[in-house]
């Protein structure tokens, strides 16, 4: 298996226990997070909800995102993408 693709994986599956956790999904809620799905228009999260989201990957991956950079992150596979490049280039 490609090294980039196992990172990018693991990089996926620990931001999307970090958005359950940080937006209290329920399990049955849980089938709503592909990696497609809007935060806000699918999942509920509020502005609030986003920065605390961004605060937390940045301290979880030891990162840091601009808010420029921020307000584009609205899905998951986003913030994969975008986190597993950040992680990629330290």
């Amino acid at each position: 298996m490609n090294k980039n693709k196992t990172d990018y994986d693991n990089v996926y599956d620990k931001i999307r226990q970090i958005v359950i956790d940080q937006l209290q999904l329920e399990e049955e809620e849980e089938s709503k997070l592909k990696p497609e799905a809007s935060f806000t228009d699918d999942l509920g999260a509020d502005s609030l909800d986003i920065v605390e989201l961004i605060l937390n990957l940045e301290d979880k991956f030891g990162i840091e995102i601009p808010d420029e950079v921020a307000k584009k992150i609205t899905t998951l596979e986003e913030a994969a993408k975008l986190i597993n490049e950040k992680i990629n280039k330290k």
